[in-house]
C-alpha cells in the first residue's frame, strides 16, 4: 500500500518540479529579454507579425527620443497617461475610475492602462487575451519600469505603437499622414496621431472627423497643461 502511494506521488512531484523549472526559466529569460531591449530597438512584435500574415505588410521607422518632436511625447501623455511621470507603471486611480465607468455601463473612451502597460503589451505580448495575458503584462511592466526607466519606455512606445493599418511608430505615422517625419510635428499633428493610438485600425490622423477630430482637439489643449506643469519631466 505504501509503495503504491509512493508510485502515485512520483508523477505529481515530477509535474511540480517541472513547473517550478519552467517558471524559473521564464523569469530568467524575460529579464534577459527586457535587458537587451534596454539598448536594442525591438526588431518585430507579435502585432506586426499579425499584419504581415494578413497581408498588410509593416512600415516602421525607428527614431530616437532625442529626435522626436517633444510635442509627440506630450500628446501621448495628454491623451493616454497624464500621470506617466508619477506612477511606477500602474495608475491605480485610473484603473479604479475605468472600473467604475464599466460598472455604470457608460461609454468608456480609455481604460486604466498606462503607457508603460501598453508598451509591455505591444513589445512582448499580443493584443487580445484575458487574465493570463494581463498577468504577463503586469510582470513585463514591472520589468521595464525598473530596467528601462521612463525615457526609454516613452522612446520604445512611440516607435512600436500602431499608428495605422500596418504602420508602426510615430515617425512612420507622421510620414503616412503628413508627408514628413516625427521630428517636425506641429501641436495639432502630434495631437491627431495621439488621437489615433487607441484604435489605429479604425481611425486616421489626416482629415479626421467625428470623435477623432474632437479628441484630437482635446489632446491639443491638454498638451499645454503637460508643458506648463512639467508632466513630461521624466522624459526630458
Amino acid at each position: 500500500m505504501a509503495k503504491s502511494r509512493k508510485r502515485r506521488g512520483r508523477p505529481i512531484r515530477w509535474i511540480a518540479v517541472t513547473l517550478v523549472k519552467l517558471a524559473a526559466a521564464f523569469l530568467i529569460l524575460s529579464v534577459i529579454w527586457v535587458g537587451v531591449y534596454r539598448f536594442v530597438p525591438p526588431p518585430i512584435t507579435i502585432t506586426m507579425l499579425g499584419d504581415m500574415i494578413s497581408g498588410h505588410g509593416v512600415t516602421k521607422d525607428w527614431m530616437g527620443i532625442g529626435r522626436i518632436d517633444r510635442d509627440m511625447a506630450r500628446a501621448a501623455i495628454a491623451g493616454e497617461d497624464s500621470r506617466f511621470c508619477e506612477h511606477s507603471g500602474f495608475d491605480y486611480e485610473a484603473i479604479r475610475k475605468a472600473f467604475e465607468r464599466n460598472q455604470a455601463g457608460g461609454h468608456v473612451i480609455r481604460g486604466g492602462s498606462t503607457i508603460s502597460q501598453q508598451t509591455a503589451k505591444n513589445v512582448f505580448l499580443w493584443q487580445d487575451g484575458g487574465y493570463f495575458r494581463k498577468g504577463l503584462e503586469a510582470w513585463f511592466t514591472f520589468l521595464i519600469e525598473h530596467l528601462w526607466g521612463k525615457r526609454r519606455i516613452m522612446e520604445v512606445y512611440l516607435n512600436v505603437a500602431e499608428t495605422g493599418i500596418g504602420t508602426y511608430g510615430v515617425d512612420a505615422g507622421a510620414r503616412r499622414y503628413f508627408g514628413h517625419g516625427a521630428d517636425t510635428l506641429s501641436t495639432q499633428e502630434a495631437a491627431r496621431i495621439a488621437a489615433v493610438l487607441p484604435l489605429p485600425k479604425k481611425r486616421a490622423a489626416i482629415a479626421p472627423s467625428g470623435f477623432t477630430r474632437r479628441y484630437g482637439n482635446t489632446i491639443a489643449k491638454r498638451m499645454n497643461v503637460v508643458r506648463t506643469d512639467g508632466l513630461d519631466a521624466c522624459v526630458y
